[in-house]
């Protein structure tokens, strides 16, 4: 798997950066839910996925 960072139109007015995490087969198996300013903030957010362990909860989200 890898993560990928990628950044949105140039043309559109509102430029931000977005990551996906690829599977090998290159299907996508998530994606940022927000887009970034800087491509810094993009690649913090990799690392807080990054930082998530086996006991990190699942929980049922309702709404």
């Amino acid at each position: 798997m890898k993560f990928e960072i990628y950044s949105s139109n140039p043309m559109l007015q509102a430029f931000q950066w977005r990551w996906r995490l690829v599977a090998d087969n290159g299907e996508i198996i998530a994606d940022s839910s927000e887009g970034y300013l800087s491509k810094y903030d993009c690649e913090y957010a990799i690392g807080l996925v990054k930082a998530t362990t086996p006991t990190t909860p699942i929980v049922e989200a309702f709404g």
